[in-house]
């Protein structure tokens, strides 16, 4: 039953200073080896006084949550219960964990709040996870097509005969060290956070008034990973990994849009990491929240239309002049903080890296990561209207090949080795 809303604002209490003891109650010591070493993030609103992070929880959506406690749907003092929401499947730790410049835009210690500092939340501390791990099956068309054509065979376990495909699936909020991201992007921290200030319009004033507070929940949207195969042996670079990284497109993704080639990408990384995976080695999928390049869905659109209505047509000359006239730049993924997750999953080698893109690839094997080989979409998985998207990326230096969809990446290494 919803409760009634009150009427009148409560008293606020502002967090864009600190309070008598100058810091933030429990301290946070990014890179520490142990989630107690560490310490707890708690981006709590009920009780200022606990907090020690700047923004909330949930990124966007905690819009969301303060209207549910504004119409009375919520309590702005309840506390999750996380009874029975522990990993399905443990990750870690890894080396990378205890490295403050491998990882600095997740929490490591993300999916283990509840059992790491239950004595804590039961004083009264709000401590959220920010990762969450379960099991699933996925179910896509292109996995029932490529199980008729014959490029990929039912398992069992892996894949079944009606086409559903077993997956651990883990979901990641960002958490950002800003002296870590700072570095990243080899700039300064003050820079960063007064920036960061500015183009949020102020709203979050700790950006520039609390230095104590080093660590930022940016309200913006977090990544997907799909893992395929053995969680306990991804970190084993002796056994084969195949990964696509991608970045969120709705349209094409979720509706099969076909002015871009993403979901035909998409699926043929998950066909390679299923096939990966059977062949005893792992597949993951990383699926970042990224719409448009990051620059938002309604500006792709703006793109689209100034593309296809420019003088001469589409083209893949003009593919990304198109998008820098309407955007101001080509491209706001900034893959420079990408690899955290694969650090964090303790990835130090790619067998396989299902991309195009040279920035992922450079931002992968920067970070210290060594990649084999790399696959393009096949020439057959292009959409008609995706094209353009394909020949722009060819003529900028993207990575093409012509590997045809289910060929065997063990059979093609040892063709190398071997001069065929």
């Amino acid at each position: 039953m919803r409760k009634s809303p009150s009427k009148k604002a409560k008293f606020i209490s502002l967090t864009s200073h600190p309070g008598r003891s100058g810091t933030a109650s429990l301290p946070i010591h990014w890179g520490e080896g142990s989630a107690r070493q560490r310490g707890p993030v708690i981006g709590s609103l009920s009780n200022p006084a606990h907090r020690n992070v700047i923004g909330s929880h949930s990124g966007s959506y905690a819009i969301y949550r303060a209207l549910a406690v504004a119409t009375g749907a919520l309590d702005p003092e309840r506390v999750a219960d996380l009874t029975d929401t522990s990993p399905t499947s443990q990750i870690g730790p890894h080396e990378a964990w205890r490295d403050p410049t491998k990882i600095v835009s997740i929490d490591a210690f993300g999916a283990v709040v509840g059992n790491a500092f239950s004595d804590l939340i039961a004083q009264g501390y709000d401590i959220r996870p920010t990762i969450a791990i379960t099991r699933a099956k996925l179910h896509m068309p292109e996995i029932q097509s490529a199980q008729a054509q014959g490029r990929l065979q039912t398992d069992g376990v892996i894949l079944c005969e009606a086409g559903e495909c077993a997956a651990t699936k883990i979901a990641i909020e960002p958490v950002w060290h800003l002296p870590g991201v700072a570095r990243r992007f080899d700039i300064e921290e003050s820079l960063l956070r007064h920036t960061l200030f500015q183009h949020t319009a102020g709203m979050f004033p700790e950006l520039v008034t609390r230095n104590d507070l080093q660590v930022f929940l940016p309200p913006i949207g977090g990544m997907t990973v799909y893992l395929f195969g053995e969680v306990s042996t991804v970190a084993d670079p002796s056994v084969p990994l195949t990964v696509r990284v991608h970045d969120e497109c709705n349209g094409s993704d979720v509706f099969g849009s076909d002015i871009c080639t993403c979901r035909p990408y998409l699926a043929h990384g998950v066909e390679a990491c299923i096939r990966q995976a059977q062949l005893g080695g792992n597949g993951v999928i990383v699926y970042n929240r990224k719409e448009g390049r990051a620059l938002g869905e309604v500006t792709k659109f703006l793109v689209y239309n100034a593309r296809k209505r420019q003088a001469g047509g589409d083209r893949a000359e003009a593919y990304f002049e198109r998008t820098e006239c309407v955007a101001g730049v080509e491209d706001m993924r900034f893959q420079e903080l990408m690899p955290d997750v694969l650090h964090w999953l303790g990835v130090r080698q790619i067998d396989q890296l299902v991309s195009m893109s040279s920035l992922k690839h450079e931002a992968i094997t920067r970070s210290g990561i060594s990649v084999v080989r790399r696959l393009a979409i096949p020439k057959e998985l292009v959409p008609p209207d995706a094209h353009v998207e394909i020949d722009a990326k060819r003529a900028a230096g993207y990575y093409w090949s012509s590997t045809p969809p289910g060929a065997d990446p063990r059979k093609r290494a040892q063709a190398r080795s071997s001069g065929e």
